[in-house]
């Protein structure tokens, strides 16, 4: 519940605002968790002490690398060991022991035996592929008949069916050998994917909704110790191991959660600025999905803090300012000059101080590190962004409907995907170079395939509703438009164009890559972030059930022991 105001509060955007201006409000949903992740308390209830948990974890651990070793010479039981402590959410505890396996496996790959069976080839594709190793789909060819297609008596193996259709996600362009497996196991899988107590089922129905390399890794997870733990051959210390882990990164995350919320109940933006979406339970789910591992804590704060201003910043463009107004605000951020406050109307200067703030600790905190110079990335990566805000602004203004081209080349900026990976650099620690950034800012495949899947499929799920209340025209009245077709049409184009991106994604992972995979897991989270949330309806804005069921798994019901 929220905890009421001992004083009336007169919201900041009623003083000096035209009463008489036409803005295009939106109507958001209020904040649903109330006060809920305000205040910390450390559940200890699954194990004891956090010094117990510690212990046991280690333990455990020591126990999972025992099986590794013991595993090492079979590939199919070594290949299905590395495959659940990466589904498990365990693989950021084990990175060497799996690099050191599947190094070992990829210059080995050539000897995979005419016997083995398609369970154990499409694991070691897939697993090899997530690692960066350009493994040949050719290793599918034996699967397939003289004609090219893949053999109809596979149908019944319904294990090798699955992992050849996860398989099939890391394809990169031109692999139409991949093409042909994905149209072939998603058609017979489709007809398997009956309500079922069989876990190999519940799996199907799972992957056919949101494959291996489309889903955030702790939803993933979460989810996956559930099916583990029906399997009659789970290895026991790595499933207690998972639910030990779970259960306290779910904890850390939380106080993290209680420290976020503190600094926006703080800010008070609710009452100043109530035409804003007040989402900061969500953003901090958002940018789990981009990192959630211990070592990340820094990086998480200063992303979740500009992630939680950017959304103040993409309302006041959006949603109430108007274009004169925001010419004051744009010209303000590219000032960076408190003084410049001064000439804004009252319920911006509320954002832009949160804005000078926010970047002033990032400065703080990167000056102590000696890595300034990130900060001013960040900085020019937000510039960027509110002059694309702007833009679209204009168009609105003049009731113009661009080109294709002329749209995506600003809408590809006003996504937020560049400007948040930037951010999400500057806390990452030593792994991240001026290149990397210098990486960002060059406009590179990946960066350009996450961007489009972010708009295309913000644009097509959310345009009808924003179109109802006055808004920019989006991609599909735009495409609509210049090719004159229907808004079915515009979406089958664009479902095209994000698949597209995602093999632009897999071929960035390929060895040798631009930047270390740790950035490259980066971008790539944001693009599974945007599968999750926004591949029905907007979830972000609009908090449908799916957004709390998230949410209640990731922070606040434990994983039962």
């Amino acid at each position: 519940m929220s905890v009421p105001l001992s004083v009336s509060v007169t919201p900041i955007l009623s003083q000096r605002i035209d009463p008489e201006v036409a803005r295009h409000e939106a109507t958001y949903h209020p904040n649903f968790w109330g006060d809920r992740f305000l205040h910390y308390n450390p559940d200890d209830d699954f194990c004891g002490t956090h010094a117990c948990k510690e212990q046991q974890i280690q333990e455990l651990k020591e126990e999972v690398r025992k099986s590794l070793e013991a595993t090492a010479g079979n590939t199919s039981q070594l290949l299905k060991l590395i495959d659940s402590i990466q589904r498990l959410g365990l693989a950021y505890h084990f990175e060497r022991e799996i690099e050191e396996a599947l190094k070992a496996m990829y210059q080995t790959y050539t000897l995979v035996d005419d016997n083995d069976h398609l369970t154990t080839v499409s694991l070691l594709f897939r697993l090899l592929r997530q690692e960066g190793y350009h493994i040949p789909s050719d290793v599918f060819k034996k699967f397939m008949d003289e004609g090219g297609n893949f053999k109809e008596s596979l149908v019944g193996d319904l294990p090798g069916m699955l992992a050849l259709y996860e398989a099939a996600h890391l394809m990169v362009h031109g692999e139409d050998i991949l093409d042909e497996a994905l149209g072939f196991t998603t058609a017979h899988l489709q007809s398997m994917a009956i309500d079922s107590d069989n876990p190999l089922t519940k799996q199907v129905i799972r992957a056919l909704k949101r494959p291996i390399r489309k889903g955030l890794p702790r939803v993933e997870a979460r989810h996956y110790i559930t099916i583990y733990q029906e399997d009659d051959s789970h290895n026991e210390s790595l499933l207690k191991l998972a639910k030990l882990d779970y259960n306290m990164l779910q904890s850390l995350h939380r106080k993290e959660l209680s420290e976020i919320t503190k600094w926006w109940k703080g800010l008070d933006f609710a009452t100043k600025l109530p035409f804003a979406r007040d989402r900061i339970v969500e953003g901090y789910f958002w940018i789990l999905g981009v990192y959630f591992e211990p070592q990340y804590y820094l990086a998480r704060r200063i992303l979740m803090k500009v992630f939680g201003v950017l959304s103040i910043v993409d309302d006041i463009y959006d949603a109430y300012g108007t274009f004169e107004e925001l010419k004051l605000f744009t010209e303000a951020i590219e000032r960076w000059d408190a003084s410049s406050i001064d000439q804004l109307p009252d319920y911006m200067k509320v954002c832009y101080q949160a804005l000078l703030d926010v970047y002033e600790e990032m400065e703080e905190e990167m000056t102590k590190q000696g890595k300034l110079y990130r900060v001013h990335y960040a900085q020019a990566a937000l510039k960027r962004q509110v002059q694309a805000y702007l833009l679209e602004a204009k168009w609105l203004k003049q009731e113009y409907i661009p080109r294709m081209d002329e749209y995506m080349s600003n809408a590809l900026v006003s996504s937020a995907c560049s400007m948040l990976t930037t951010t999400s650099f500057v806390g990452m620690g030593d792994i991240v170079t001026k290149e990397a950034f210098d990486w960002v800012f060059s406009d590179p495949k990946m960066i350009r395939a996450s961007n489009v899947i972010c708009r295309l499929m913000d644009d097509i799920v959310s345009h009808e509703f924003e179109q109802k209340r006055g808004h920019v025209a989006s991609a599909v009245e735009c495409y609509m438009k210049q090719y004159g077709v229907s808004k079915e049409e515009a979406y089958d184009e664009f479902k095209k164009q994000v698949e597209s991106a995602w093999k632009d994604n897999n071929e960035e992972f390929l060895q040798p890559t631009a930047v270390p995979v740790p950035l490259l897991t980066r971008v790539l989270n944001f693009s599974r972030m945007m599968d999750v949330l926004y591949k029905d309806e907007d979830e972000y804005t609009l908090v449908g059930p799916l957004m709390k069921d998230l949410v209640a798994g990731m922070l606040i019901d434990p994983v039962p022991m």
